[in-house]
């Protein structure tokens, strides 16, 4: 039987006289913490290790064979050919190629916490997980060399997507607990990425970059938006509370309900820019909408702790990544203003790129830094290096949007795309060295 524990809050207990105060024994000398070298078979520890170094080598790749191209087109030093339309390539690694393997390190880590399920193995990943690697890259490496070798590229990561998805679709389905609906909502957005990543491949086989475009688009807001807004409704009140009392968890079902809609609203209004015209009415609805969403979503980040939160790095790199979500939207109404105003697009992609970089861009080095130290033995912190790259990216996307405007000059693109690359190769370089090495705690994982 077990001493009960002390109060801490009690005065110390009195020790009879001529009673000898018990003495505790001596504590071991703690061992000195060494880290093992890096090494392939450290991956196969967890999930995310795996997942995670495979999201950072798509990254790496995708955003430096961007800067390749932005320079390229400032100074034509490099003379590149291209087998796919350079702005197909560009929007469908940098949407699809990435976020699905980061999203499957932290689902696979996170998602057996939700449902109360056994922690899947990293070894029956590295297939699905690997497919979707292998054939970004060639994606990249075909768009200039072969469009057929580009289009294997897409076959293959559209199969390790589909297995992906499958794999998380068993989790949720083998669950028993009542609340499994930030689940079913990312098992949903994942079946939707699939659909859109075969249809882009269906069209570009077809010849019609244009229509790959849109499937693109679509899997933006409907798999990745959709991903992104349930895993943030689930965590960022609870990561909020956990660290400022204060902050309640509050998470209402509509606040969800309201987000999910956004993002269908969204799919909807790219296909109508495609199918045809849009008439004059339905550009003032998605005004309407996408002031209304962005304002309650910047409402919705003060609620859960915005000012607060901006005296601790690693949660006011959450909050400052959801604000952006607002931000994009309203962004987005303002530009489709200018557009009926002017007849011109004045301010270009730069509502695009303040969701992509701005919201999607720092969530993920937010999500990703906070599993990475955890889940490496080390507190979840962010130092001043993370820091410092989280506000570099903050920067490449003040640049983008300024690039977006209408007249602006070649270089103030190219200057974005160095701004970003450097940003996410220096941290994708810092923590990819963390996933090949175990934990400083010794613990297994």
């Amino acid at each position: 039987m077990t001493a009960p524990l002390q109060d801490p809050t009690a005065p110390p207990r009195r020790i009879p006289a001529g009673t000898a105060a018990p003495v505790a024994p001596p504590r071991p000398p703690k061992a000195p913490l060494v880290v093992g070298p890096w090494r392939l078979a450290n991956l196969m520890r967890a999930p995310h290790r795996l997942a995670f170094l495979l999201a950072m080598l798509v990254l790496v790749a995708a955003s430096g064979w961007w800067l390749a191209v932005q320079v390229d087109r400032a100074t034509g030093a490099v003379g590149i050919v291209y087998a796919v339309p350079p702005s197909v390539t560009h929007a469908a690694a940098m949407v699809l190629g990435f976020m699905p393997l980061f999203f499957a390190g932290f689902l696979f880590t996170a998602g057996p916490n939700w449902l109360r399920m056994p922690h899947p193995e990293a070894r029956p990943l590295l297939a699905p997980l690997g497919l979707q690697a292998m054939g970004w890259l060639l994606w990249l490496a075909g768009a200039h060399l072969n469009r057929a070798l580009a289009l294997v590229g897409l076959a293959a990561a559209w199969l390790g997507l589909t297995w992906t998805v499958m794999l998380f679709w068993r989790l949720v389905l083998g669950s028993s607990v009542p609340d499994r609906v930030h689940a079913q909502a990312v098992g949903v957005g994942g079946a939707v990425g699939v659909l859109c990543l075969a249809g882009a491949g269906v069209a570009l086989t077809a010849g019609d970059p244009a229509l790959a475009l849109v499937w693109v688009r679509s899997a933006l807001w409907g798999f990745i938006v959709v991903t992104f807004v349930a895993v943030a409704h689930r965590m960022i009140p609870f990561f909020t509370s956990g660290v400022l009392p204060m902050i309640e968890v509050w998470r209402p079902f509509w606040v969800l309900w309201l987000m999910l809609g956004i993002a269908a609203f969204e799919v909807l209004a790219v296909w109508v820019d495609w199918a045809m015209p849009p008439p004059r009415w339905w550009t003032l609805l998605v005004m309407v909408v996408e002031t209304a969403a962005g304002a309650v979503l910047i409402w919705l980040a003060v609620v859960w702790g915005l000012v607060q939160s901006l005296r601790i790095r690693l949660l006011a790199m959450l909050h400052v990544g959801f604000v952006w979500f607002g931000i994009a939207l309203i962004y987005s109404a303002l530009s489709q203003g200018l557009w009926l105003a002017t007849g011109q697009p004045v301010l270009g992609l730069g509502a695009l790129h303040a969701l992509s970089m701005g919201f999607l861009g720092s969530i993920m080095v937010a999500m990703v830094t906070r599993v990475s130290c955890g889940h490496s033995g080390r507190a979840l912190v962010a130092d001043d290096l993370v820091w410092a790259l989280f506000w570099a990216l903050q920067g490449a996307v003040l640049a983008r949007l300024m690039a977006a405007v209408q007249h602006t000059p070649q270089w103030l693109t190219t200057l974005a795309a160095a701004w970003w690359a450097g940003a996410v190769m220096a941290w994708a370089l810092r923590y990819a060295r963390w996933y090949g090495k175990p934990r400083i705690d010794g613990k297994p994982g």
